[in-house]
C-alpha cells in the first residue's frame, strides 16, 4: 500500500483531541485470580486503555483486557485499566496511567495510535504496546517512538478461509461484508474475505457475489461510521439481507450484535460471522446464527507481551505479527453449522491454509509479514 493511500485511510487519527475529563473505569470481564507462576521485575505495573468499544465489547478490547489480566495474575501483580468513552478521553487516560507510575501501557485499537505515540515520545522511560496498529503515523514504515511495541495480525489470511467457506455455504450466491470505520485493520478482514470468495469462484467455476466490498474499488466499501451496536449498524445489516445476502461478515467490535438483531427480525435464513473473537462463546445470544468467526489471538499475544515486559530487563519492541503460520489468526469451528456445510469443506480449508502458509496461495494484505 502506498504512503498516499495509507494517509487517506489513517488521516483522521492525527486530529484526535487531547483535552477532556478523565473517563472512569467501566464494567468489564472479571480479572483472573489464579496464583502467580512467574516473578515480575521490581516495580512492574502493567496498565491498559480501551478504545470506544469498551472492555465488555465481546471482541478485541475484551480479549486484550483478558490477556493483560492473565499475565498480571501469573506475575503476581495488579493491572490498572481505564475505559475510553470518547476520543477526547485517550490522552487524559494515558496521562492518568503515567501519573500512577505504570511501567507498561497497552493501548487497544488503531484509534489510539496518535495519542499513544505522543505519550510514548513524552515519556521515554515508560514502555508501550498497541494492539492492532503499527504506531506509524509518519507513514514511513517505522514505529514512531522507540518504546512502542506493535501487536499486529494478518487477518486477511484467516478471512480468506472464511470467505471461501461462506461462498461454499451460500445458497443465494450472495454474501456481504462491511466495517465500522475505514481503517486498514478493519478492511483487512473485508479484503481477505472477498479474496476467499473469489478463490472459491475460480476453483469451483461459480459466481458468488460479495456485497459491501469490491476488491477493485475498496474506497466504495460500506461502513457504519462507528463501532457501536446501534440503529445504523442494524439498518446496514438489514439492507444487505434485503439485497439477498445469506452470509454476513460485519467487522467492527459489537456491530455484529446489530446484525444478529437484523437477521432475527428478518425471519430469513442468514448466517452470521464474527470478527476477532469466537462470538459463539463470547456472545451466545445469537448462537444459532453463527457460521464461524475470523479470529485474532489477541488474548494470548497480549499476555505474552505483558509477561515479556514484566520478566525481562530489556523491553523487546519488535512487532508481533500473528498469522496462520504461528496460529496468531484462524477461524472458529462451524459449531451449529457443522452438519450444514459441505462434507469436503474442512479438507479444502486445510489444503488452502497450507497453501497460504507456504505461499503457493497468495493473500494480498497491507500488512507485510516476514
Amino acid at each position: 500500500m502506498s504512503n498516499t493511500k495509507r494517509r487517506a485511510i489513517f488521516g483522521g487519527l492525527a486530529t484526535i483531541a487531547t483535552a477532556a475529563l478523565l473517563a472512569g473505569c467501566a464494567s468489564a470481564p472479571a480479572a483472573s485470580t489464579s496464583a502467580p507462576t512467574a516473578s515480575a521485575i521490581a516495580g512492574f505495573k502493567p496498565c491498559m486503555v480501551s478504545d470506544l468499544g469498551g472492555f465488555d465489547d465481546k471482541s478485541f478490547n475484551q480479549l486484550g483486557y483478558e490477556g493483560l489480566n492473565a499475565a498480571a495474575a501469573s506475575l503476581g501483580v495488579k493491572a490498572i485499566t481505564v475505559q475510553s468513552n470518547a476520543e477526547t478521553d485517550y490522552a487524559p487516560n494515558l496521562d492518568s496511567l503515567i501519573s500512577q507510575n505504570c511501567t507498561l501501557i497497552v493501548t487497544v485499537g488503531f484509534a489510539l495510535s496518535a495519542a499513544t505515540v505522543t505519550a510514548a515520545l513524552a515519556n521515554p522511560t515508560v514502555n508501550f504496546a498497541i494492539i492492532d496498529d503499527a504506531a506509524d503515523n509518519n507513514f514511513d514504515g517505522k514505529t514512531d517512538a522507540p518504546n512502542i511495541k506493535p501487536i499486529l495480525f494478518n487477518t486477511a489470511q484467516a478471512a480468506f478461509l472464511a470467505g471461501y467457506a461462506s461462498a461454499s455455504y451460500s445458497k443465494a450466491g450472495k454474501v456481504a461484508t462491511w466495517g465500522g470505520m475505514n481503517f486498514p485493520t478493519v478492511t483487512i478482514f473485508m479484503d481477505g474475505f472477498a479474496q476467499g470468495v473469489d478463490y472459491f469462484n475460480k476453483q469451483k467455476s461459480k459466481s458468488v457475489q460479495v456485497l459491501g466490498y469490491d476488491e477493485a474499488n475498496p474506497s466504495a466499501a460500506t461502513f457504519t461510521g462507528g463501532f457501536e451496536a446501534n440503529d445504523t449498524a442494524k439498518t446496514t445489516a438489514a439492507n444487505f439481507i434485503d439485497q439477498g445476502a445469506d452470509v454476513l461478515l460485519p467487522v467492527g467490535g459489537p456491530i455484529f450484535q446489530s446484525a444478529g438483531a437484523a437477521i432475527t427480525d428478518s425471519g430469513k435464513s442468514v448466517a452470521l460471522l464474527g470478527a476477532d473473537a469466537d462470538v459463539f462463546d463470547t456472545f451466545p445470544t445469537y448462537d444459532s446464527l453463527y457460521f464461524t468467526s475470523v479470529l485474532k489471538g489477541i488474548k494470548q499475544a497480549t499476555s505474552d507481551v505483558v509477561t515479556q515486559a514484566g520478566t525481562k530487563s530489556t523491553f523487546d519492541v519488535t512487532s508481533y505479527i500473528g498469522d496462520l503460520s504461528n496460529n496468531g489468526v484462524g477461524i472458529a469451528p462451524f459449531h451449529n453449522f457443522q452438519s450444514k456445510v459441505d462434507s469436503g469443506l474442512q479438507g479444502e480449508l486445510d489444503t488452502i491454509k497450507a497453501g497460504i502458509i507456504s505461499g503457493s496461495i497468495p493473500v494480498k494484505s497491507y500488512l507485510v509479514t516476514k
